[in-house]
């Protein structure tokens, strides 16, 4: 007991589990979150904020712990859950597919994964279903098939392969006639490649991921090698059932290229023909690239503490993609005029408490035309591309709108965070909504109603 207790025990189980040394992945994990979260200090350093102050000094620590956790899949092998939960069932006969007497088909639906993207470091969500044919008459514990799935989504990844490796790892460690995986996944988009080659297609279950790019794959082993299989026909009927028709969702995509919006920023061109499409800031995307080689660095040092060699060509430009993100927040570099409205007069202002600002500023603004959709838009785009957290942003959106258009103001922000998925309490597909109010939306019950009544029936309306 003496050796299990000082963590120096290596073995095997008669199962064939192994026993791995505690003491040995205690080490490595704590200097691989120290090497991770020296890397996010250089990237809050580069884009000008103070690692010291109140709100970012914990910042490097929850950015380590969720990016181990979120690719713990390189730390676990889906052949050791698999075998663990193998069991003998004859069904009616011992033919294949009829394991259980079921007919064959076995599947599970709707499975919430997260992952992060290899190209970006983004992070995508998943709606994984799987499916298989028994064979051997022997079944698996359902529940292992979301563990395996849940295995390679917590790796760096890109759609096609993680179907792929699902199925693969499935078929080597079950055995079935046929293992099939349909995946419904949507990738954070880039601000400014937020329209890319492949078509956006509306979500038609309950999390409304607009903004996102979403691609739908399949892929099939056995039974399900051929798509037009009765195998196939099946797995996809059952899926209707839970209203999904992937026939009309699904999304061909050549390679990882079209599914990153990232990419398109590499490519001169999208299906033969050059982009026209003008970004949110009215800027032409740069394709070069950021210049910041330290916080490039940073993230190849950010790879490599996770467990993969950043020259590996799938990782050649990620750090570069992730940086070219991460740059948008960068403080002293705030792009001021955005669709065509200045903030630079009114800059000095903002930055003044609302009491003090000049009551001639606000009476030029009340009574005047309907504001523009494009300036509030430019508003929450403002204070949206900073380091920041909803209750903060949906103040400081409140309180510009105020000041500029009128003191009668309500905002409504809904968004989804990545800390509520990729650590803690790991719950994909929760949003979270946030209420600000001023002037007689913060006195008037019924206008306040009234105003969310609206937000819904926009909601509802897709509007």
């Amino acid at each position: 007991m003496g050796a299990l207790d000082e963590g120096h025990f290596n073995g095997e189980l008669e199962n064939g589990v192994k026993l791995i040394n505690l003491e040995v992945c205690d080490e490595e994990e704590v200097e691989a979150t120290a090497a991770i979260e020296g890397a996010v200090k250089v990237l809050l350093q580069g884009l000008g904020e103070d690692v010291n102050r109140e709100g970012l000094k914990k910042t490097p620590s929850r950015v380590a712990k969720a990016l181990r956790e979120g690719t713990k899949g390189y730390r676990q092998k889906a052949k050791d859950i698999v075998q663990s939960a193998l069991f003998p069932e004859a069904g009616l006969d011992s033919g294949v597919g009829y394991a259980g007497g079921t007919g064959g088909l076995v599947i599970v639906r709707d499975i919430d994964l997260f992952s992060y993207c290899e190209s970006c470091l983004l992070p995508f969500q998943v709606k994984c279903h799987v499916g298989y044919i028994p064979s051997g008459q022997r079944v698996v514990g359902l529940s292992k098939l979301s563990r395996v799935a849940e295995v390679f989504a917590r790796r760096l990844q890109e759609p096609r392969r993680l179907a792929e490796e699902i199925c693969s790892a499935l078929d080597s460690g079950i055995k079935p006639a046929g293992v099939a995986v349909v995946l419904q996944c949507w990738h954070i988009q880039f601000p400014e490649a937020d329209r890319n080659c492949f078509t956006q297609i509306h979500h038609p279950s309950e999390m409304n991921m607009q903004g996102w790019s979403k691609v739908s794959v399949r892929f099939g082993l056995g039974l399900f090698a051929n798509e037009g299989s009765e195998a196939w026909g099946d797995f996809l009927a059952l899926l209707k059932f839970r209203g999904f028709n992937v026939e009309k969702n699904h999304t061909k995509y050549p390679t990882s290229h079209h599914w990153c919006p990232f990419r398109s920023l590499d490519a001169p061109s999208c299906n033969g023909h050059a982009s026209t499409h003008i970004p949110l800031n009215g800027r032409t995307p740069s394709r070069t690239g950021p210049s910041q080689p330290a916080m490039v660095a940073a993230v190849a040092m950010i790879l490599n503490s996770l467990g993969e060699d950043p020259s590996r060509k799938e990782f050649v430009s990620t750090p570069r993609h992730f940086v070219q993100w991460l740059t948008k927040f960068r403080r002293p570099n705030m792009d001021m005029k955005l669709n065509g409205f200045d903030f630079d007069q009114f800059k000095p202002r903002l930055q003044k408490n609302m009491n003090d600002v000049d009551n001639s500023i606000l009476d030029q603004a009340k009574g005047a035309e309907p504001v523009e959709r494009s300036r509030l838009q430019s508003i929450a785009h403002f204070h949206g591309w900073k380091l920041q957290v909803q209750e903060r942003l949906s103040r400081q959106i409140m309180e510009t709108v105020a000041m500029i258009f009128g003191e009668d103001v309500m905002v409504v922000v809904e968004a989804s965070h990545t800390c509520m998925v990729s650590r803690g309490i790991e719950k994909v597909g929760t949003s979270t909504a946030t209420i600000a109010t001023m002037g007689r939306f913060s006195t008037d019950p019924t206008a306040k109603a009234m105003f969310l009544q609206t937000v819904s029936d926009c909601t509802a309306s897709g509007g």
